[in-house]
């Protein structure tokens, strides 16, 4: 059965450096039309720092959208003809001061298929070099460390509500059960 939705018209309702926002005419698979509101994204990428002593590092960040502090992991958005992996790297540095000799890409994330493009890379970082990070003016966050075991339990507590975080988080544990 072909499920596939065929694009008619494309109209961008809004527009930022960074996001937009679309409304597009689409035919559906049984000949219908209908209309698809979606916000098109960069994509981004996800870092999961695991310190030599096995720790993850961990950020807690205050998230506009819901008036309230996130436990999450590092991540950023990916600029404009920048290499997935260069992202990673640069985001780990300006948000934690650390900087990774090895990476594991553990897959990609699809966060918000109903109304975004929005991909998300995640990767595992290791061998970790401690220095100062690189802030934006309006990045303010906090950083520590947890164990893998903990971050899991602070999952299952509710502690950690953030679906990117908790899915590689996920990633990790099978990939370190399987590697380890």
């Amino acid at each position: 059965m072909d499920l596939t939705e065929y694009c008619i018209s494309s109209n961008t309702v809004a527009a930022d450096g960074v996001f937009s926002v679309k409304r597009d005419l689409v035919r559906l698979p049984n000949g219908n039309t209908s209309h698809r509101d979606y916000v098109t994204h960069p994509g981004a990428v996800l870092i999961v720092p695991i310190l030599s002593n096995g720790n993850v590092v961990l950020e807690r960040q205050f998230r506009y959208p819901l008036h309230q502090v996130f436990i999450e992991l590092p991540a950023g958005k990916i600029d404009a003809n920048e290499e997935v992996l260069t992202t990673g790297q640069r985001e780990l540095l300006e948000e934690t001061g650390y900087t990774a000799k090895d990476w594991v890409k553990l897959g990609i994330q699809h966060p918000c298929i109903g109304y975004s493009n929005e991909v998300i890379h995640t990767y595992l970082a290791t061998g970790l070099i401690a220095g100062a990070h690189q802030r934006d003016e309006d990045e303010i966050l906090e950083t520590f460390e947890v164990s893998l075991a903990d971050c899991l339990t602070m999952i299952q507590h509710g502690e950690i509500t953030d679906s990117k975080t908790i899915v590689a988080l996920f990633l990790t544990e099978k990939y370190l059960q399987s590697h380890g």
